[in-house]
């Protein structure tokens, strides 16, 4: 395998970004505080994992931006296909705009079984591909004349933009193959919640490898680790936080298979999972049904601990801190820690932050 040096590093709180609003909410307006918070902290970037209700990336991030000054505001992601590519660009450069530069547009697959219902085509991997190259030329303002698999688009353009680059593009990606196109087509890549550092690593080395291969720069391409944070928590909210939250995503056919092996770890408990009297039989994802609290239960009974102990940062914020750099040390560029609201990570950030002077 290629060896490829890993990214420089910088300013460890200038490299961690925080969720906003992290789950289900009825109230968008709390991403205000919160994304405040996190500039107060010192931290480089807050993201916005688009949830269809609520939490809409542009309506949100506009709010956002305007109540922030220096911190970077991404999408964490918004899925291909959902939006027509033309409004998708549009969006982006509007944020771009309104942030000044500070916007990172992040997209992602819908689940097979979320794009059926929708009536839409799940995106192959050329959809993906092909969807960079259109935003990323419309952002640039070229007219795109386009007829492929993505659709069918005779002439679009964009007008009256910004004097301003197009935001970076990364990519949600799970599996090998996707790896592979954030290294050869987009600007970075978002790595899924409870991957072990080693994991990460693995992911980070193969997104550059592959970037190589296709005669970019493997430095350009940004790796962010997505890292579920609960620190200095009581055990029920460590557990609604940490192993509830992996209830959601484990459950997931496919998801499920693709992270524990990933990881390394037997597919046996998924199968227990599935079974659990809450879940079984459940169509679609839990957390479409459930609060976490709802599922504290199935997360003790089913959630190995391995999965949070080693997938997760939990703990003291001391520990927290030292997970969070272990993170760091196998080869992610970045952090976007999730499950606790910006107001519980003040003391890992102080933490990260004296460690770095130590």
């Amino acid at each position: 395998m290629v060896q490829v040096a890993r990214s420089p590093s910088g300013p460890t709180l200038s490299r961690v970004g925080a969720y906003l609003l992290p789950g289900r909410t009825t109230d968008p307006l709390r991403a205000i505080a919160e994304a405040r918070t996190a500039e107060h902290l010192g931290l480089g970037s807050a993201w916005i994992g688009e949830r269809l209700g609520t939490k809409d990336f542009g309506p949100l991030l506009g709010a956002v931006a305007q109540a922030t000054s220096s911190i970077r505001l991404g999408s964490a992601v918004t899925n291909i296909g959902l939006r027509h590519p033309l409004l998708l660009a549009s969006a982006a450069m509007s944020l771009q705009a309104m942030t000044q530069g500070r916007f990172i547009l992040g997209l992602g697959r819908l689940h097979p079984s979320a794009a059926r219902a929708y009536g839409l085509q799940t995106p192959n991997n050329q959809v993906v591909r092909d969807t960079a190259s259109i935003v990323r030329r419309l952002c640039q303002g070229e007219t795109v004349s386009y007829d492929g698999p993505a659709g069918n688009f005779p002439k679009m353009r964009l007008t009256d933009l910004p004097e301003l680059p197009a935001p970076p593009l990364v990519l949600a990606a799970i599996g090998p193959k996707s790896l592979d196109i954030a290294g050869q087509h987009y600007d970075g890549v978002v790595l899924h919640p409870f991957l072990t550092a080693a994991a990460v690593g693995r992911c980070a080395l193969r997104v550059r490898t592959a970037a190589a291969a296709a005669g970019r720069d493997p430095q350009s391409v940004r790796v962010y680790a997505t890292v579920v944070v609960a620190a200095d928590l009581t055990d029920q909210e460590e557990t609604a936080v940490a192993a509830a939250r992996a209830v959601t995503y484990f459950q997931i056919p496919g998801y499920g298979e693709n992270l524990v092996d990933i990881n390394g770890w037997s597919r046996e408990p998924l199968a227990q999972l599935r079974a659990d009297p809450v879940l079984a039989g459940l169509p679609g994802a839990a957390d479409h049904r459930f609060t976490r609290h709802e599922l504290l239960d199935t997360a003790r009974r089913c959630v190995p601990t391995e999965w949070t102990l080693t997938g997760a940062a939990i703990g003291t914020a001391s520990h927290c801190s030292s997970r969070l750099r272990e993170y760091l040390a196998e080869g992610a560029d970045e952090l976007i820690l999730h499950g606790s609201t910006t107001e519980l990570l003040g003391p890992v950030a102080q933490h990260l932050a004296a460690a770095e002077q130590s």
